[in-house]
């Protein structure tokens, strides 16, 4: 879905993206990680020419991004920003509608699609398309602004840290959010970060960056079984990694053959959930059983603690 080929930008004699090279798989969520200046957000910007590259280039479904006037390709593409950037005097509906006025839709389909979004995002129409951002609380605002950002059905999504200036709690709900939006719609999404957690939770594939380059992007196990680079290995954390990893495995994906008379678990439930659940417990195996009742095998405390080992 987007290329970046040799991206770089550099500001007078300091290069803030040297050179970075990296493709987005359609319907994917590609989450860019880093300490901050590495270049990640300068990065992301340059996707939807924010900011103009000194050199490189990028395309998206294979077209160039130069071959087009720069507000004209950000129309095409949502952007969603920390703090939701909502237009304070523009009650919820309307914010939603800037950018679909813009490409000149007609009023009832704007309507349509304002209703559908809030709808989505479980914010009654009758309740929220009149009120002002104001009278939101931060998850809901930050559900609008993600939905203005949805209104003229983009096909790339960019977040710049949308998530960091919510609490842990409404932070994890708008991750939940995210994730069923993305299935729904089939959105390319891209994400800067500086969670490592939230890049693994919400990444199909993750890019770390330092210092204006690309160290390594992969999905999340590799990054953590296999880290091309000191700074990447840091990054993952080593006393979280065996932790970390068993979140991206399900007990489906993990049982071993046979029967076992401990707690049942569900097949897409994680290992790190399995053995905290058999830890509480005190039991040595679990089964797992699908929702019709039907036994896929049985997990043990041992083959889980196997599956952390990086």
């Amino acid at each position: 879905m987007i290329a970046v080929e040799n991206l770089s930008k550099r500001y007078g004699e300091t290069t803030v993206v040297d050179g970075v090279s990296l493709t987005v798989e359609r319907h994917s969520i590609t989450a860019i990680v880093g300490t901050s200046g590495s270049g990640k957000s300068t990065l992301l910007r340059m996707i939807n020419r924010l900011v103009e590259p000194t050199s490189g280039r990028v395309l998206i479904d294979g077209r160039d991004t130069r071959a087009e006037p720069a507000y004209l390709l950000r129309r095409r593409i949502g952007y969603v920003i920390q703090g939701h950037g909502l237009f304070p005097h523009r009650t919820v509906a309307e914010n939603i509608a800037t950018v679909p006025r813009l490409l000149g839709w007609n009023e009832r389909r704007i309507g349509a699609r304002v209703r559908e979004l809030l709808e989505v995002f479980a914010l009654d129409p009758a309740t929220y398309a009149g009120a002002l951002p104001h009278q939101l609380s931060g998850g809901q605002q930050q559900r609008v602004g993600v939905a203005r950002a949805l209104a003229a059905e983009p096909l790339v999504l960019l977040m710049d840290e949308p998530f960091g200036a919510l609490d842990p709690i409404i932070r994890a709900k708008a991750q939940d959010d995210l994730l069923d939006i993305q299935r729904r719609f089939g959105t390319t999404v891209v994400l800067v970060t500086h969670d490592m957690d939230e890049a693994f939770r919400l990444g199909s594939k993750v890019a770390v960056m330092s210092g204006g380059r690309l160290l390594q992007c992969d999905r999340p196990a590799v990054l953590l079984t296999r880290p091309a680079d000191p700074f990447v290995s840091r990054l993952t954390g080593l006393a979280d990694r065996a932790m970390r990893l068993l979140s991206l495995v399900t007990a489906g994906e993990a049982a071993l053959p046979g029967a076992s008379d401990g707690p049942a678990v569900a097949p897409t439930t994680s290992l790190r959930e399995v053995l905290s659940e058999l830890v509480w417990s005190g039991a040595d195996s679990a089964r797992v059983i699908d929702v019709d009742g039907t036994v896929r095998g049985r997990l043990t405390v041992a083959a889980i603690l196997a599956r952390g080992r990086p």
